[in-house]
Parts: C-alpha cells; structure tokens; sequence
C-alpha cells in the first residue's frame, strides 16, 4: 500500500479466533504493531469473547499497539445480534476504533486495512522522527573515556607483556 508516497508492506496471520491458536497466539503477538479483531455481528457470542482477546492481546503484545474492531457480516442486517452501538461504545471505551465490514459485499474491508496501516504508519513514523529529532538536537549520546588520559605513561606496560 502506498502512504505518504511510501511503500508500506504488512504481513496479516489470520487465526481466524480457533482455540486450537491459543498455544501459540503469544508467538503471533510478539512481533505485531497492529491487531484487526473481528466479531460476527449476527453471533452474540463472537461480540463478547472480543473482551477476552482484548486482554490476551494486551497481556502478550507491545503497549503500543494499533487495535481496530470490525463488526463483520453487515450485509446481514436482519440477523443483527449485536447493536452497533454497543460494539461503538466497548470501542471507546476500550481506545479502539471500530467500524462494521461485510466481507460478503466487500464493504468496509479494504477501508479496515488501510486504516489500521496508516495509524501504524504514523505511529512509527512519529518514533522515527523523535529519533531523529533526540540526535539532531545533541542530546548526550554517551561519555568518552580518554584512556590515554587515565593511564598517564601509555609506554609502560603493567600486564600481560609479550
């Protein structure tokens, strides 16, 4: 994807919820910046194991990571078990933005990825610039030690001479 004409590449693991991934969900979140946890907006259920996730996710994975909230399955409105507004209110509640996708229609999906790419991008960039910013601005980097200095005759060798 291109932001801020830069190639931005991101490699997605889809555990897809399985329990049979909980063995290994702290190897996949090791390494994330971003996390996309989808629920299923006809299945109650899918909605309130978000909760769980959430903490596994925060329990195993950097501070700083990008979390986004999908309500999947919009286009089965009639079927709706889960409120949009209470999956809104858990996302403010919980600092995560959120909106409702259908995979089937392919709405909101691409809008997911890239909105959660470019929170990361941003996020990483600002790191980068205060980097930048910490050395351009001559911030100590280190003390230097003048060993010559400290040893006063650096001819006469006290150890170790051939």
């Amino acid at each position: 994807m291109q932001i801020e004409g830069k190639t931005v590449k991101a490699q997605i693991w889809d555990t897809a919820g399985q329990e049979r991934y909980r063995a290994i969900t702290s190897a996949y979140y090791r390494g994330a910046v971003g996390a996309l946890m989808v629920y299923d907006i006809t299945k109650r259920q899918t909605f309130d194991n978000v909760q769980r996730w959430l903490r596994e996710l925060r329990d195993h994975a950097d501070s700083n990571i990008v979390i986004m909230m999908a309500g999947n399955k919009s286009d089965l409105n009639h079927l709706r078990a889960v409120p949009a507004d209470d999956a809104q209110t858990l996302a403010e509640k919980e600092g995560l933005s959120f909106l409702e996708t259908s995979a089937l229609e392919a709405f909101n999906v691409e809008n997911a990825f890239q909105t959660i790419l470019l929170d990361i991008y941003h996020i990483i960039s600002k790191k980068a610039l205060a980097a930048q910013e910490a050395v351009s601005t001559g911030l100590p980097q280190g003390t230097t030690i003048n060993v010559a200095n400290i040893s006063g005759d650096m001819n006469r060798r006290t150890c170790c001479s051939n």
